[in-house]
């Protein structure tokens, strides 16, 4: 049996196993710098995110949905999908679409003018997956990012 749920400070460890995971599939294995306790200390005494995971009844936590508000200067208040990700094992039973209908009622009760993710242009399955819900990607953004020693250097 699985159990869609609002994610407690107790699963984060099995919050950053899934993270580090999703790094290693998308080629990244030595990217993820957080720990659990980072994760426990920005989710819920900073309240920088919010988190959904699906347990299953023997296997434990086995998928989650990463959000975060953020604010469009065009669409007002948005929801901000960082990660979604299901263990192998249990794709292609509908975990993923539950997560991710999860996230889009929290942006339907928070009124927001848009809800956005990022995804690989090489993950087909991503890709496919975000198509069934008629998704709009949009291969005209880029994505532009600073690391933490680059903005180090401002301070």
């Amino acid at each position: 049996m699985i159990e869609i749920r609002i994610a407690k400070k107790e699963d984060m460890k099995a919050v950053l196993g899934l993270i580090t995971e999703l790094a290693v599939y998308e080629k990244e294995p030595n990217a993820v710098c957080i720990s659990e306790q980072d994760l426990i200390q920005h989710g819920y005494t900073e309240s920088r995110f919010d988190c959904i995971v699906a347990e299953h009844s023997l296997e434990g936590i086995i998928g989650m949905a990463l959000y975060y508000p953020r604010y469009s200067t065009w669409k007002g208040p948005t929801l901000h999908l960082e990660d979604l990700y299901v263990k192998p094992t249990f794709r292609s039973v509908g975990i993923g679409q539950q997560l991710f209908e999860s996230v889009i009622k929290i942006a339907a009760e928070q009124n927001v003018g848009r809800m956005e993710w990022t995804v690989l242009s090489w993950n087909e399955p991503a890709l496919n997956f975000y198509k069934k819900f008629n998704a709009g990607l949009d291969a005209q953004w880029q994505i532009g990012t600073l690391t933490q020693k680059q903005i180090a250097l401002y301070k």
